[in-house]
């Protein structure tokens, strides 16, 4: 009777574990609703501030892509054509409940500049396929076959992945993988976290008081049976790669904190690196709140990087702010 006690206590608790951790999944990282199965999760919709206004489609030539992703989902993005074609190329990632609209202002940008501009709708998010988000572990395979496809059409291509918020989170995988092509040269991490499961544990505690242990545990688990992967995977910090990067974060930035940008900047093995920290500024509003600054350092980073012929010598102490 006392074992069958146990087993039927450890069954419970199985059980109640499961549904909390299919709750925040469901909550957090599944695209969909029974009106709109393309609606952004329900977590990003509670904080998602429906007057803001999406930057305007860049005004320059543009084509539909698509892809295949390595567990079968068709992905779209769109490729936009600077005024002179060029092997200068960027793949603009979004963060975290978003679509690529929300990086036209920064494709604008690089195509002033004379970049080839890709922006992906990433896996469940926009006219991609897919129903649950994975906070940068599938992404950044994602982002791999993006690279991949730019560099069969152009193997002289010169290639930089930026991304915000989830998409910093994603390139930074992306790049620290080692399958990303050597075509890609360098990467710009705009308020990209240290990892999502630290995250969303400091959320859990100061949005509802409720503790870590044992509710990351669970929603880790059911993560891993709902999405195919661990969010505890999602952990850039660990796998940062050695490619040139520009870290930048705001100040006042409540989500990913200035102390992650730290963390990522100790633990990146780039020789060549820096970092922005913008006064005043919250999350993922650098490029809009300080567009000056923002632009201006983004781009005198990457200069170096994007000449074949040019030698690379950028010296990371004139971009510390």
């Amino acid at each position: 009777m006392k074992k069958r006690g146990l087993l039927l206590a450890l069954i419970l608790l199985i059980a109640f574990g499961y549904l909390i951790g299919n709750k925040f999944v469901g909550y957090a990282l599944r695209r969909g609703n029974d009106a709109d199965p393309k609606a952004i999760p329900a977590a990003c919709a509670a904080i998602h501030d429906p007057s803001a206004a999406l930057p305007p489609k860049p005004d320059a030539k543009s084509e539909v892509w698509s892809i295949v992703s390595k567990d079968g989902l068709t992905l779209q993005g769109t490729h936009f054509s600077p005024s002179l074609p060029s092997q200068r190329w960027v793949i603009l990632v979004h963060g975290y409940g978003r679509d690529q609209r929300f990086v036209w202002d920064l494709a604008a940008e690089y195509l002033k500049r004379g970049y080839e501009v890709l922006t992906p709708d990433m896996r469940a998010a926009g006219e991609s396929d897919g129903e649950y988000l994975t906070m940068g572990v599938k992404e950044s395979e994602d982002v791999t076959v993006w690279a991949r496809q730019i560099a069969v059409r152009d193997e002289k291509a010169r290639i930089v992945l930026h991304g915000v918020s989830m998409g910093a989170a994603t390139v930074m995988l992306a790049a620290g993988s080692g399958n990303i092509p050597p075509q890609v040269t360098a990467l710009v991490e705009d308020c990209g976290y240290t990892s999502a499961y630290v995250m969303f544990s400091t959320q859990l505690k100061k949005l509802f008081g409720l503790p870590e242990f044992p509710i990351m545990r669970c929603v880790d688990a059911v993560s891993r049976l709902k999405t195919g992967a661990w969010l505890s995977d999602a952990a850039p910090v660990e796998k940062l790669p050695e490619l040139p990067t520009l870290f930048i974060h705001g100040d006042a930035d409540t989500l990913a904190p200035p102390k992650m940008m730290d963390e990522l900047y100790t633990a990146s093995g780039a020789k060549i690196k820096a970092r922005l920290l913008v006064p005043g500024v919250g999350h993922a509003d650098a490029k809009t709140d300080a567009p000056q600054l923002y632009y201006s350092t983004v781009f005198t980073f990457l200069e170096p990087y994007m000449d074949m012929n040019e030698k690379t010598s950028y010296e990371p102490r004139r971009m510390m702010k």
